[in-house]
């Protein structure tokens, strides 16, 4: 199902997440998740979820993606797929790690059958709290 016209992009990017989430290291939960992030400039970072028997290390997709494109300079962001195996839509701390860097983002949220469905991240995260939030008085 989807909610909003679909950009031309997304079709590239719907699958790069797919594709990421095959490298899922996901041993404890079995639940599997790939990401795709879109800079501004068209540039695609994928990442996947990595586990830990100790839980707390462990990384989601989503802040994987962001991660891997911030340590190599990126900080402009358009859009993030997101597939699970059942249109899973992201955790928390991945919605306040996409605002730190993307308040205007478009979060587009899969399946492994093709469905998705399309929303911003201030519909995911209302009232949130980013960097300005921060400024000195």
């Amino acid at each position: 199902m989807t909610d909003s016209p679909k950009a031309p992009q997304w079709d590239h990017l719907l699958q790069a997440a797919i594709e990421a989430r095959e490298k899922s290291y996901s041993p404890y939960s079995h639940y599997k998740v790939g990401a795709a992030l879109l800079t501004t400039k068209g540039k695609i970072y994928t990442g996947c979820n990595i586990e830990n028997a100790a839980y707390t290390p462990s990384n989601c997709a989503e802040r994987t993606a962001f991660f891997k494109a911030v340590s190599e300079g990126e900080r402009d962001f358009a859009a993030i797929a997101v597939v699970t195996s059942n249109g899973g839509a992201p955790c928390g701390v991945c919605r306040q790690v996409m605002r730190e860097f993307a308040p205007n983002l478009t979060v587009i949220i899969g399946d492994i059958k093709g469905n998705y469905q399309v929303v911003s991240l201030n519909d995911l995260l209302p009232h949130s709290f980013g960097p300005e939030n921060l400024e000195i008085l």
